[in-house]
């Protein structure tokens, strides 16, 4: 859920560009006061424009004749303004930096609490480089760009009004010619910063495909060396990068030909202006003294400057609002998974599975099929079969990872959409063959949001069989682990991540593979930590090894995401069916010995 203000994601093909930005306001124009001043400060800077060629006027009038003018007055009158000048560029500056910064933290800050709440289906529609790039760099670059692109444009249009108004007040005649400019620089702004626009957000999406590239290899570093593919992933980047290039090069061509265009239509306007001018003064017909004459080519050349600064701030703008729409886009995008109210300190453990069903693709077998079964408070039940059986499919429905197609779940008589996602996943605990840490300190990992209790942490650290290896580390529990936890053998984070589900201390326990990739060593370790993890708990055990399932109280055996057979390992060797196909087979490896 998005702040009261957070705006919906514009669509550029219908809103203008002045509409999209009013858009922004519950990000960028909620600071009234800063706005003032720099608004206050920004105009401030542009008056004092017109006062240099002002001052032309009567330093070529008088100050040459003898007595006309203090010596003083003129110097003095030159440090002031740019005194004048100085602080307010100062003080709009700074207002612009707050602006800034303030509007881009709470862009972030809803942008990753989105994050935090989205369902789970944008995680397999975005890559990870594209979601952090969003959010955190072209969030930044966007803001950035967009409000120092806006304060250009408000300090440029001041200043192009105050220097108009001074020529219009020297000669009115001629100035109107400035206003010959004006359709043909609307054109011109109007139809390239379509393109810009066009051309910046494709330009995101093959940065956002380049990255993924980059991201898939460091992934995959390993298997990309063992198959000798470095050269086609080469070839691959290139592609990429090539294409990246085009649309730079472009979206340059565009931007470029926007300065040239509308200097030209100034230059032809400045030189009607100029023309006239001479004619006039040659003629005695405008009465304009010297000093006159040359305050107002002063002012009209004077007006060069912001007029190619107004043609240029339509790419900045452009970009801006395309990189803040895409974090924006994602928030529209990415809806928040849906809760219940139901809430509970402490479940039973009683879970029901009725006639649940999951169909991944309408074309494809149904990854779960009619599935019931129910777990009661305190059992420890296993969950068997080859791979693809369905079983972490099944197990997935409870933290609701995943929602039935069919059928529903309960826990403790209650349907899982009607808990509070908080008090439903504070329920469970889940040790899996894929453990994940965070780059934090040992503590941090094993309290992952709970409040630090470091006497309960050493237990669940000793309980888990780490506590020794911990403390060797450089600062016990305060050691760094580093990116996913590399300082770290396999069967030691396989124990931190027991240490972690004993911290929780939920009534519910999923066991997912978790010895799957051990060596026998570590396994007899990691086994010795979890029979200490299970007591109390409802425990449903994803098994691989013979060796996991040995204390269950039944196993239940899935082919094809159904439950073809459940039992006691011993009666379901007896009866001879699939459990005791899968046995004879070796389709797990034996327990571990010693």
């Amino acid at each position: 859920m998005t702040t009261p203000n957070a705006p919906a994601a514009p669509s550029p093909a219908q809103d203008s560009i002045r509409q999209r930005l009013l858009g922004l306001k519950g990000y960028f124009g909620q600071q009234r006061g800063i706005w003032a001043i720099a608004i206050l400060a920004t105009l401030v800077a542009a008056i004092t424009e017109p006062m240099i060629p002002a001052l032309f006027q009567p330093l070529l009038d008088k100050g040459f004749a003898q007595n006309a003018l203090p010596l003083w007055s003129v110097p003095v009158a030159v440090i002031g303004i740019f005194l004048i000048r100085g602080i307010a560029f100062y003080l709009g500056q700074f207002a612009l930096a707050r602006i800034t910064n303030d509007g881009m933290e709470k862009l972030r800050q809803d942008l990753f609490g989105q994050l935090m709440r989205a369902e789970l289906g944008l995680f397999s529609r975005q890559s990870a480089s594209a979601l952090s790039n969003t959010i955190v760099y072209e969030v930044q670059n966007g803001a950035v760009q967009l409000v120092s692109a806006v304060i250009g444009l408000t300090r440029d249009g001041f200043t192009l009004l105050a220097l108009v108004g001074y020529l219009l007040w020297i000669n009115w005649k001629l100035t109107l010619v400035v206003f010959l400019v004006a359709p043909g620089l609307s054109w011109i702004m109007k139809t390239l910063s379509r393109r810009l626009y066009r051309l910046t957000k494709q330009s995101q999406q093959a940065t956002d495909d380049l990255a993924y590239v980059v991201e898939e290899n460091v992934l995959a570093h390993r298997m990309v060396r063992l198959h000798g593919a470095q050269s086609a992933q080469v070839q691959r980047f290139e592609l990429l990068g090539r294409q990246l290039r085009g649309l730079a090069l472009k979206s340059t061509a565009a931007s470029a030909a926007i300065t040239p265009l509308t200097q030209m239509m100034a230059a032809i306007a400045l030189s009607l202006v100029l023309s006239i001018a001479l004619v006039q003064s040659q003629g005695g017909t405008g009465g304009t003294t010297v000093g006159g004459f040359v305050a107002f080519i002063s002012a009209m050349l004077m007006l060069v400057a912001p007029i190619k600064r107004l043609a240029d701030v339509a790419n900045p703008i452009t970009r801006g609002l395309a990189a803040i729409e895409r974090g924006l886009s994602l928030m529209k995008d990415a809806p928040t998974e849906s809760e219940g109210s139901y809430q509970s300190t402490r479940a039973k453990g009683l879970i029901e599975w009725r006639q649940v069903g999951i169909q991944f693709k309408a074309d494809a077998p149904p990854a779960l099929d009619g599935i019931d079964l129910t777990v009661q408070p305190g059992e420890i039940v296993a969950l068997v079969g080859t791979s693809g059986a369905g079983k972490t499919t099944l197990v997935n429905l409870l933290p609701r990872f995943l929602e039935p197609t069919t059928g529903e779940v309960l826990l403790d008589g209650h349907a899982l959409p009607d808990w509070t996602l908080a008090s439903l996943r504070a329920q469970l605990a889940l040790v899996s063959q894929d453990v994940v840490m965070l780059n934090d300190t040992v503590q941090a990992n094993v309290c992952l949001g709970l409040p630090a209790d470091r006497a309960q942490i050493q237990a669940c650290l000793q309980a888990a069989n780490l506590w020794g290896h911990v403390q060797q580390l450089p600062q016990g529990m305060d050691t760094l682990l580093g990116h996913n936890a590399g300082q770290l053998s396999g069967g030691q984070r396989q124990r931190l991540a027991i240490a972690r589900a004993l911290y929780k201390n939920a009534p519910i326990l999923i066991l997912d593979e978790a010895t799957s990739a051990l060596d026998n060593e570590s396994e007899r370790l990691v086994q010795d930590a979890l029979k200490v993890l299970m007591q109390g708990r409802t425990t449903l055990i994803v098994a691989h090894r013979l060796s996991t399932i040995e204390h269950a109280d039944r196993v239940v055996v899935m082919e094809h995401g159904r439950i073809v057979e459940q039992g006691t390992p011993a009666e379901l060797l007896a009866r001879g069916g699939a459990y005791a196909r899968l046995h004879s087979r070796g389709e797990w490896a034996q327990p571990a010995q010693g």
